[in-house]
Protein backbone atom coordinates (compact mmCIF):
# COMPACT_ATOMS: atom_id res chain seq x y z
CA UNK A 1 0.00 0.00 0.00
CA UNK A 2 1.08 3.59 -0.57
CA UNK A 3 1.40 6.51 1.80
CA UNK A 4 0.19 9.88 0.44
CA UNK A 5 3.47 11.29 1.81
CA UNK A 6 5.41 8.81 -0.34
CA UNK A 7 3.85 10.14 -3.53
CA UNK A 8 4.51 13.75 -2.52
CA UNK A 9 8.14 12.95 -1.68
CA UNK A 10 8.68 10.92 -4.85
CA UNK A 11 7.20 13.54 -7.18
CA UNK A 12 9.22 16.27 -5.46
CA UNK A 13 12.49 14.31 -5.83
CA UNK A 14 11.98 12.56 -9.16
CA UNK A 15 9.71 14.75 -11.30
CA UNK A 16 9.73 18.40 -10.20
CA UNK A 17 13.54 18.98 -10.41
CA UNK A 18 13.44 17.77 -14.02
CA UNK A 19 10.41 19.86 -15.04
CA UNK A 20 8.27 16.75 -15.33
CA UNK A 21 4.67 16.35 -14.27
CA UNK A 22 1.88 13.85 -14.81
CA UNK A 23 1.10 15.41 -18.16
CA UNK A 24 4.70 14.81 -19.29
CA UNK A 25 4.42 11.13 -18.34
CA UNK A 26 1.13 10.84 -20.23
CA UNK A 27 2.89 12.16 -23.34
CA UNK A 28 5.69 9.60 -22.96
CA UNK A 29 3.11 6.82 -22.78
CA UNK A 30 1.49 8.30 -25.86
CA UNK A 31 4.77 7.80 -27.75
CA UNK A 32 5.17 4.21 -26.58
CA UNK A 33 1.57 3.29 -27.34
CA UNK A 34 1.55 4.55 -30.92
CA UNK A 35 2.77 1.02 -31.59
CA UNK A 36 0.34 -1.25 -29.81
CA UNK A 37 1.66 -2.96 -26.71
CA UNK A 38 -0.08 -4.91 -23.97
CA UNK A 39 1.45 -2.91 -21.15
CA UNK A 40 4.07 -0.27 -20.44
CA UNK A 41 5.53 1.33 -17.32
CA UNK A 42 8.03 3.94 -16.16
CA UNK A 43 10.06 3.16 -13.03
CA UNK A 44 11.78 6.14 -11.41
CA UNK A 45 14.25 5.57 -8.58
CA UNK A 46 16.38 7.65 -6.26
CA UNK A 47 18.61 5.80 -3.78
CA UNK A 48 21.11 7.07 -1.24
CA UNK A 49 23.23 4.46 0.56
CA UNK A 50 26.13 4.33 2.98
CA UNK A 51 28.39 1.70 4.50
CA UNK A 52 30.81 1.72 7.44
CA UNK A 53 33.18 -1.06 8.44
CA UNK A 54 35.40 -1.48 11.49
CA UNK A 55 38.26 -3.94 11.83
CA UNK A 56 40.54 -4.28 14.84
CA UNK A 57 39.09 -1.12 16.34
CA UNK A 58 39.89 0.99 13.29
CA UNK A 59 37.47 2.32 10.67
CA UNK A 60 38.55 0.30 7.66
CA UNK A 61 36.22 1.87 5.13
CA UNK A 62 33.38 4.30 4.71
CA UNK A 63 31.32 4.67 1.58
CA UNK A 64 28.46 6.81 0.35
CA UNK A 65 26.76 6.83 -3.02
CA UNK A 66 23.69 8.17 -4.76
CA UNK A 67 22.03 6.73 -7.82
CA UNK A 68 18.95 7.77 -9.71
CA UNK A 69 17.36 7.08 -13.04
CA UNK A 70 14.36 5.76 -14.89
CA UNK A 71 13.58 2.46 -16.59
CA UNK A 72 11.09 2.33 -19.49
CA UNK A 73 9.44 -0.99 -20.27
CA UNK A 74 7.00 -2.10 -22.95
CA UNK A 75 5.49 -5.60 -22.99
CA UNK A 76 3.82 -7.38 -25.89
CA UNK A 77 2.88 -11.01 -25.42
CA UNK A 78 5.94 -12.75 -24.02
CA UNK A 79 8.30 -10.08 -25.35
CA UNK A 80 9.72 -7.24 -23.29
CA UNK A 81 11.52 -4.14 -24.57
CA UNK A 82 13.44 -2.21 -21.95
CA UNK A 83 15.60 0.91 -21.89
CA UNK A 84 16.94 2.97 -19.01
CA UNK A 85 18.71 6.24 -18.34
CA UNK A 86 20.31 7.93 -15.35
CA UNK A 87 19.08 11.22 -16.81
CA UNK A 88 15.43 11.85 -15.92
CA UNK A 89 14.79 14.86 -18.17
CA UNK A 90 11.96 14.60 -20.70
CA UNK A 91 14.31 14.29 -23.67
CA UNK A 92 15.95 11.17 -22.17
CA UNK A 93 12.55 9.71 -21.33
CA UNK A 94 11.41 10.21 -24.90
CA UNK A 95 14.58 8.58 -26.25
CA UNK A 96 14.04 5.56 -23.99
CA UNK A 97 10.40 5.40 -25.09
CA UNK A 98 11.49 5.39 -28.74
CA UNK A 99 13.81 2.48 -28.02
CA UNK A 100 10.96 0.33 -26.69
CA UNK A 101 8.42 0.92 -29.48
CA UNK A 102 9.68 -1.68 -31.93
CA UNK A 103 8.23 -4.45 -29.82
CA UNK A 104 4.68 -3.33 -30.48
CA UNK A 105 3.86 -5.01 -33.79
CA UNK A 106 2.21 -8.02 -32.14
CA UNK A 107 0.62 -6.01 -29.35
CA UNK A 108 -3.01 -5.97 -28.31
CA UNK A 109 -4.97 -2.95 -27.15
CA UNK A 110 -2.54 -0.13 -26.41
CA UNK A 111 -5.19 2.41 -25.34
CA UNK A 112 -3.68 5.03 -23.03
CA UNK A 113 -5.32 6.13 -19.79
CA UNK A 114 -4.76 9.36 -17.86
CA UNK A 115 -2.56 8.81 -14.80
CA UNK A 116 -4.39 8.60 -11.49
CA UNK A 117 -3.07 8.24 -7.95
CA UNK A 118 -3.31 4.74 -6.50
CA UNK A 119 -5.37 4.58 -3.27
CA UNK A 120 -3.43 4.82 0.01
CA UNK A 121 -3.36 2.03 2.56
CA UNK A 122 -1.63 0.78 5.71
CA UNK A 123 2.11 1.37 6.05
CA UNK A 124 4.56 -1.46 6.75
CA UNK A 125 7.37 1.02 7.53
CA UNK A 126 7.71 4.75 7.96
CA UNK A 127 8.88 6.92 5.04
CA UNK A 128 11.94 8.15 6.92
CA UNK A 129 15.61 8.44 6.00
CA UNK A 130 17.59 6.02 8.23
CA UNK A 131 20.91 7.63 7.28
CA UNK A 132 19.85 10.73 9.20
CA UNK A 133 18.95 8.88 12.41
CA UNK A 134 22.56 8.96 13.69
CA UNK A 135 25.49 11.33 13.22
CA UNK A 136 28.58 9.87 11.53
CA UNK A 137 30.57 9.72 14.77
CA UNK A 138 27.64 7.89 16.40
CA UNK A 139 27.67 5.28 13.65
CA UNK A 140 31.35 4.61 14.28
CA UNK A 141 30.71 4.51 18.04
CA UNK A 142 27.98 1.89 17.48
CA UNK A 143 30.47 -0.39 15.72
CA UNK A 144 33.07 0.22 18.42
CA UNK A 145 30.59 -0.86 21.09
CA UNK A 146 29.76 -3.98 19.11
CA UNK A 147 33.45 -4.87 18.93
CA UNK A 148 33.88 -4.35 22.67
CA UNK A 149 30.86 -6.53 23.42
CA UNK A 150 32.31 -9.37 21.31
CA UNK A 151 35.82 -9.20 22.77
CA UNK A 152 34.51 -9.07 26.34
CA UNK A 153 32.77 -12.43 25.96
CA UNK A 154 35.87 -14.61 25.66
CA UNK A 155 39.67 -14.07 25.54
CA UNK A 156 39.91 -16.50 22.63
CA UNK A 157 38.32 -13.90 20.36
CA UNK A 158 41.27 -12.49 18.41
CA UNK A 159 39.67 -10.61 15.53
CA UNK A 160 36.43 -8.68 15.17
CA UNK A 161 35.01 -7.20 11.97
CA UNK A 162 31.80 -5.20 12.11
CA UNK A 163 29.87 -3.26 9.51
CA UNK A 164 26.88 -0.97 9.30
CA UNK A 165 24.85 -0.25 6.17
CA UNK A 166 21.86 1.96 5.47
CA UNK A 167 19.78 2.90 2.45
CA UNK A 168 17.07 5.44 1.69
CA UNK A 169 15.18 4.70 -1.51
CA UNK A 170 12.38 6.53 -3.32
CA UNK A 171 10.52 4.82 -6.17
CA UNK A 172 7.77 6.14 -8.43
CA UNK A 173 5.89 3.84 -10.81
CA UNK A 174 3.74 5.17 -13.65
CA UNK A 175 1.79 2.57 -15.66
CA UNK A 176 -0.06 2.53 -18.96
CA UNK A 177 -3.22 1.38 -17.17
CA UNK A 178 -3.29 4.79 -15.51
CA UNK A 179 -1.93 3.92 -12.07
CA UNK A 180 0.63 6.22 -10.44
CA UNK A 181 2.14 4.98 -7.17
CA UNK A 182 5.21 5.54 -5.00
CA UNK A 183 7.11 4.09 -2.07
CA UNK A 184 9.75 5.34 0.36
CA UNK A 185 11.94 2.46 1.54
CA UNK A 186 14.35 2.61 4.47
CA UNK A 187 16.71 -0.32 5.03
CA UNK A 188 19.47 -0.88 7.61
CA UNK A 189 21.74 -3.76 8.56
CA UNK A 190 24.52 -4.56 11.04
CA UNK A 191 26.90 -7.47 10.39
CA UNK A 192 29.46 -9.00 12.73
CA UNK A 193 32.20 -11.55 12.11
CA UNK A 194 34.56 -12.83 14.80
CA UNK A 195 37.56 -15.15 14.72
CA UNK A 196 38.49 -17.20 17.76
CA UNK A 197 41.78 -19.06 18.26
CA UNK A 198 42.72 -21.98 20.49
CA UNK A 199 45.62 -24.41 20.30
CA UNK A 200 46.61 -23.25 16.83
CA UNK A 201 43.06 -23.58 15.48
CA UNK A 202 41.07 -20.68 14.08
CA UNK A 203 37.30 -20.66 13.60
CA UNK A 204 34.85 -17.93 12.75
CA UNK A 205 31.33 -17.00 13.73
CA UNK A 206 28.93 -14.43 12.36
CA UNK A 207 25.71 -12.69 13.27
CA UNK A 208 23.72 -9.59 12.45
CA UNK A 209 20.34 -8.24 11.52
CA UNK A 210 18.28 -5.33 10.37
CA UNK A 211 15.11 -4.29 8.62
CA UNK A 212 13.11 -1.34 7.35
CA UNK A 213 13.63 1.14 10.15
CA UNK A 214 16.28 3.52 11.51
CA UNK A 215 19.59 2.89 13.22
CA UNK A 216 17.87 3.38 16.57
CA UNK A 217 16.85 -0.27 16.39
CA UNK A 218 20.42 -1.28 17.22
CA UNK A 219 20.32 -0.79 20.98
CA UNK A 220 23.04 -2.19 23.20
CA UNK A 221 20.79 -5.17 24.00
CA UNK A 222 20.47 -5.97 20.29
CA UNK A 223 24.21 -5.54 19.70
CA UNK A 224 25.06 -7.75 22.69
CA UNK A 225 22.78 -10.44 21.29
CA UNK A 226 24.63 -10.31 17.95
CA UNK A 227 27.94 -10.58 19.82
CA UNK A 228 26.80 -13.62 21.80
CA UNK A 229 25.59 -15.43 18.69
CA UNK A 230 28.77 -14.78 16.71
CA UNK A 231 31.17 -15.65 19.54
CA UNK A 232 29.24 -18.77 20.56
CA UNK A 233 29.31 -20.00 16.97
CA UNK A 234 33.07 -19.48 16.69
CA UNK A 235 33.78 -21.17 20.04
CA UNK A 236 31.47 -24.06 19.19
CA UNK A 237 33.36 -24.64 15.97
CA UNK A 238 36.69 -24.65 17.85
CA UNK A 239 35.45 -27.75 19.68
CA UNK A 240 33.85 -29.33 16.61
CA UNK A 241 34.83 -32.72 15.24
CA UNK A 242 34.78 -33.70 11.56
CA UNK A 243 31.23 -34.39 10.38
CA UNK A 244 30.28 -37.94 9.39
CA UNK A 245 28.89 -38.65 5.92
CA UNK A 246 25.95 -40.69 4.74
CA UNK A 247 22.17 -40.83 4.86
CA UNK A 248 20.70 -39.80 8.20
CA UNK A 249 17.93 -37.92 9.93
CA UNK A 250 18.51 -34.17 9.94
CA UNK A 251 16.90 -31.66 12.30
CA UNK A 252 16.90 -28.08 11.05
CA UNK A 253 16.78 -25.29 13.61
CA UNK A 254 14.21 -22.49 13.45
CA UNK A 255 14.75 -19.11 11.79
CA UNK A 256 17.70 -18.67 9.41
CA UNK A 257 17.80 -22.37 8.35
CA UNK A 258 14.71 -21.39 6.36
CA UNK A 259 17.26 -20.29 3.75
CA UNK A 260 17.21 -23.93 2.62
CA UNK A 261 13.43 -23.61 2.09
CA UNK A 262 13.98 -20.36 0.18
CA UNK A 263 16.62 -21.75 -2.15
CA UNK A 264 15.59 -25.37 -2.61
CA UNK A 265 11.85 -24.76 -2.88
CA UNK A 266 11.01 -21.05 -3.09
CA UNK A 267 12.76 -20.33 -6.38
CA UNK A 268 10.99 -23.29 -7.93
CA UNK A 269 7.65 -21.65 -7.11
CA UNK A 270 8.37 -18.40 -8.99
CA UNK A 271 6.05 -17.86 -11.93
CA UNK A 272 8.56 -17.48 -14.76
CA UNK A 273 10.19 -20.86 -14.14
CA UNK A 274 6.77 -22.53 -14.05
CA UNK A 275 5.41 -20.76 -17.11
CA UNK A 276 8.44 -21.94 -19.07
CA UNK A 277 8.15 -25.46 -17.63
CA UNK A 278 11.68 -25.40 -16.20
CA UNK A 279 10.69 -25.81 -12.54
CA UNK A 280 10.28 -29.16 -10.83
CA UNK A 281 6.90 -27.79 -9.64
CA UNK A 282 5.58 -26.83 -13.11
CA UNK A 283 2.02 -28.00 -13.79
CA UNK A 284 1.55 -29.47 -10.32
CA UNK A 285 -0.96 -27.10 -8.70
CA UNK A 286 -3.45 -29.14 -6.70
CA UNK A 287 -1.03 -32.02 -6.27
CA UNK A 288 0.61 -33.18 -3.06
CA UNK A 289 4.19 -31.94 -3.13
CA UNK A 290 5.00 -32.10 0.59
CA UNK A 291 4.23 -34.06 3.71
CA UNK A 292 1.00 -33.41 5.59
CA UNK A 293 1.31 -30.36 7.84
CA UNK A 294 3.74 -28.50 5.58
CA UNK A 295 2.35 -25.01 4.80
CA UNK A 296 4.62 -22.50 3.06
CA UNK A 297 3.82 -18.81 2.63
CA UNK A 298 5.41 -15.83 0.96
CA UNK A 299 4.38 -12.68 2.79
CA UNK A 300 5.54 -9.21 1.78
CA UNK A 301 3.22 -7.52 4.28
CA UNK A 302 5.05 -8.12 7.60
CA UNK A 303 5.75 -4.74 9.19
CA UNK A 304 9.39 -3.64 9.27
CA UNK A 305 10.82 -6.83 7.77
CA UNK A 306 13.77 -6.75 5.39
CA UNK A 307 11.85 -8.55 2.64
CA UNK A 308 8.64 -6.54 3.01
CA UNK A 309 7.41 -3.83 0.63
CA UNK A 310 4.42 -1.51 0.68
CA UNK A 311 4.35 -1.89 -3.09
CA UNK A 312 6.26 -4.19 -5.38
CA UNK A 313 8.36 -2.73 -8.19
CA UNK A 314 5.39 -2.71 -10.56
CA UNK A 315 3.30 -0.58 -8.19
CA UNK A 316 1.14 -3.44 -6.93
CA UNK A 317 0.47 -4.05 -3.22
CA UNK A 318 2.40 -6.98 -1.78
CA UNK A 319 0.39 -9.88 -0.39
CA UNK A 320 0.39 -12.91 1.88
CA UNK A 321 0.43 -15.75 -0.64
CA UNK A 322 -0.10 -19.40 0.30
CA UNK A 323 2.20 -21.51 -1.87
CA UNK A 324 1.80 -24.91 -0.21
CA UNK A 325 -1.05 -25.74 2.18
CA UNK A 326 -0.97 -28.92 4.26
CA UNK A 327 1.33 -30.43 1.64
CA UNK A 328 -0.76 -29.42 -1.42
CA UNK A 329 0.65 -27.00 -4.01
CA UNK A 330 -1.67 -23.98 -4.20
CA UNK A 331 0.05 -21.44 -6.44
CA UNK A 332 3.08 -19.58 -7.67
CA UNK A 333 4.66 -16.17 -7.10
CA UNK A 334 3.71 -13.80 -9.92
CA UNK A 335 4.66 -10.52 -11.46
CA UNK A 336 2.25 -8.91 -13.94
CA UNK A 337 3.73 -10.46 -17.09
CA UNK A 338 3.73 -14.05 -15.90
CA UNK A 339 0.37 -13.75 -14.15
CA UNK A 340 -1.21 -12.50 -17.39
CA UNK A 341 0.39 -15.15 -19.58
CA UNK A 342 -0.50 -17.95 -17.16
CA UNK A 343 -4.01 -16.68 -16.46
CA UNK A 344 -3.28 -16.69 -12.74
CA UNK A 345 -3.77 -14.15 -9.92
CA UNK A 346 -1.23 -11.38 -9.47
CA UNK A 347 0.59 -11.77 -6.14
CA UNK A 348 2.59 -8.53 -5.92
CA UNK A 349 5.98 -10.22 -6.36
CA UNK A 350 7.38 -8.15 -9.24
CA UNK A 351 10.81 -7.02 -8.00
CA UNK A 352 13.89 -5.44 -9.55
CA UNK A 353 17.29 -4.47 -8.22
CA UNK A 354 17.12 -0.95 -9.63
CA UNK A 355 15.79 1.25 -12.43
CA UNK A 356 18.38 -0.39 -14.71
CA UNK A 357 16.75 -3.83 -14.41
CA UNK A 358 13.49 -5.41 -15.53
CA UNK A 359 11.14 -6.80 -12.87
CA UNK A 360 11.03 -10.54 -12.23
CA UNK A 361 8.82 -12.67 -9.97
CA UNK A 362 10.81 -12.81 -6.72
CA UNK A 363 10.27 -13.87 -3.11
CA UNK A 364 9.73 -11.41 -0.24
CA UNK A 365 9.57 -13.16 3.17
CA UNK A 366 9.21 -16.91 2.61
CA UNK A 367 8.55 -19.21 5.54
CA UNK A 368 6.88 -22.37 6.82
CA UNK A 369 4.11 -22.22 9.41
CA UNK A 370 4.24 -23.84 12.84
CA UNK A 371 3.44 -27.43 13.63
CA UNK A 372 2.58 -28.74 17.09
CA UNK A 373 5.81 -30.41 18.27
CA UNK A 374 8.14 -29.12 20.95
CA UNK A 375 11.67 -28.68 19.53
CA UNK A 376 13.13 -30.73 22.41
CA UNK A 377 10.72 -33.54 21.53
CA UNK A 378 11.95 -33.49 17.93
CA UNK A 379 15.60 -33.82 18.95
CA UNK A 380 14.72 -36.53 21.49
CA UNK A 381 13.05 -38.56 18.71
CA UNK A 382 16.33 -39.01 16.77
CA UNK A 383 18.59 -41.97 17.54
CA UNK A 384 21.40 -40.75 15.31
CA UNK A 385 21.41 -37.68 13.15
CA UNK A 386 22.50 -34.12 12.56
CA UNK A 387 21.13 -30.92 14.10
CA UNK A 388 21.85 -28.00 11.74
CA UNK A 389 21.60 -24.71 13.63
CA UNK A 390 22.96 -22.32 11.03
CA UNK A 391 23.84 -22.32 7.35
CA UNK A 392 26.50 -20.76 5.19
CA UNK A 393 26.45 -20.88 1.39
CA UNK A 394 24.66 -23.22 -0.96
CA UNK A 395 23.86 -24.03 -4.58
CA UNK A 396 20.56 -25.01 -6.19
CA UNK A 397 19.54 -26.22 -9.66
CA UNK A 398 16.03 -24.83 -10.28
CA UNK A 399 15.19 -27.34 -13.01
CA UNK A 400 15.98 -30.47 -11.03
CA UNK A 401 15.59 -29.02 -7.54
CA UNK A 402 18.93 -30.48 -6.44
CA UNK A 403 20.74 -28.54 -3.73
CA UNK A 404 23.96 -28.53 -1.68
CA UNK A 405 24.16 -26.46 1.53
CA UNK A 406 27.01 -26.07 3.99
CA UNK A 407 26.24 -25.95 7.71
CA UNK A 408 27.97 -23.11 9.59
CA UNK A 409 27.03 -24.66 12.95
CA UNK A 410 25.87 -28.23 13.51
CA UNK A 411 25.70 -30.89 16.24
CA UNK A 412 25.52 -34.66 16.30
CA UNK A 413 22.39 -36.17 17.79
CA UNK A 414 22.89 -39.52 19.50
CA UNK A 415 20.20 -41.34 21.45
CA UNK A 416 18.01 -38.24 21.43
CA UNK A 417 20.65 -35.87 22.80
CA UNK A 418 23.04 -33.30 21.37
CA UNK A 419 26.47 -34.82 22.00
CA UNK A 420 29.17 -32.82 20.20
CA UNK A 421 29.51 -30.12 17.51
CA UNK A 422 30.68 -31.03 14.01
CA UNK A 423 32.18 -29.05 11.15
CA UNK A 424 32.41 -29.63 7.43
CA UNK A 425 28.82 -30.89 7.12
CA UNK A 426 26.91 -30.34 3.89
CA UNK A 427 23.28 -31.20 3.19
CA UNK A 428 22.62 -32.76 -0.19
CA UNK A 429 19.16 -33.36 -1.59
CA UNK A 430 16.32 -32.43 -3.89
CA UNK A 431 13.90 -29.62 -3.00
CA UNK A 432 10.62 -31.29 -3.99
CA UNK A 433 11.78 -34.58 -2.46
CA UNK A 434 12.93 -33.07 0.83
CA UNK A 435 9.44 -31.63 1.46
CA UNK A 436 8.01 -35.14 1.42
CA UNK A 437 10.54 -36.25 4.05
CA UNK A 438 9.43 -33.79 6.72
CA UNK A 439 8.18 -35.98 9.56
CA UNK A 440 7.94 -33.54 12.50
CA UNK A 441 7.26 -29.79 12.57
CA UNK A 442 8.07 -27.67 15.61
CA UNK A 443 5.96 -24.99 17.28
CA UNK A 444 8.79 -22.44 17.36
CA UNK A 445 8.56 -20.72 13.97
CA UNK A 446 10.95 -17.78 13.76
CA UNK A 447 11.98 -15.40 11.03
CA UNK A 448 15.64 -14.66 10.34
CA UNK A 449 17.16 -11.59 12.02
CA UNK A 450 17.16 -9.55 8.82
CA UNK A 451 20.24 -10.43 6.78
CA UNK A 452 18.97 -12.16 3.62
CA UNK A 453 19.96 -11.23 0.08
CA UNK A 454 18.56 -13.15 -2.89
CA UNK A 455 20.21 -13.37 -6.31
CA UNK A 456 18.46 -14.18 -9.59
CA UNK A 457 19.55 -13.47 -13.16
CA UNK A 458 22.23 -11.11 -11.89
CA UNK A 459 19.86 -9.08 -9.71
CA UNK A 460 20.06 -8.89 -5.91
CA UNK A 461 17.15 -7.93 -3.63
CA UNK A 462 16.64 -8.06 0.16
CA UNK A 463 14.53 -10.97 1.41
CA UNK A 464 13.45 -12.73 4.59
CA UNK A 465 13.20 -16.42 5.47
CA UNK A 466 11.87 -18.45 8.36
CA UNK A 467 10.67 -21.79 9.64
CA UNK A 468 10.09 -23.81 12.81
CA UNK A 469 12.37 -26.66 13.87
CA UNK A 470 11.96 -29.51 11.35
CA UNK A 471 12.81 -33.21 11.33
CA UNK A 472 13.70 -34.48 7.86
CA UNK A 473 14.21 -38.23 7.40
CA UNK A 474 16.77 -39.79 5.09
CA UNK A 475 18.67 -36.72 3.96
CA UNK A 476 22.18 -37.15 2.58
CA UNK A 477 24.92 -35.53 4.67
CA UNK A 478 28.30 -34.90 3.11
CA UNK A 479 31.09 -34.89 5.67
CA UNK A 480 34.78 -35.48 6.08
CA UNK A 481 34.77 -38.94 7.68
Amino acid sequence: MMSPDALVLAEAALLTPYELDRGSLDRVFGQILTHQVDYADLYFQYARAEGWSLEEGVVKSGSFHIEQGVGVRAVSGEKTAFAYSDDIHLHSLEQAAQATRAIGRAGQNGRQQILRTAPPGALLYQPNDPLATLQDHEKVALLERLERFARALDPRVTQVMASLAGEYELVLVARSDGVLSADVRPLVRVSLQVIAEQGGLREQGSAGGGGRFGYGYFTDDVLQDYARHAVNQALTNLDARPAPAGGMTVVLGSGWPGILLHEAIGHGLEGDFNRKGTSAFAGRIGERVAAAGVTVLDDGTIAGRRGSLNLDDEGNPTRRTTLIEDGILKGYLQDSLNARLMGMPLTGNGRRESFAHIPLPRMTNTYMLNGNRDPAEIIASVDRGLYAVNFGGGQVDITSGKFVFSAAEAWMIENGKLTYPVKGATLIGNGPDVLTRVSMIGNDMALDPGVGVCGKEGQSVPVGVGQPTLRIDGLTVGGTI
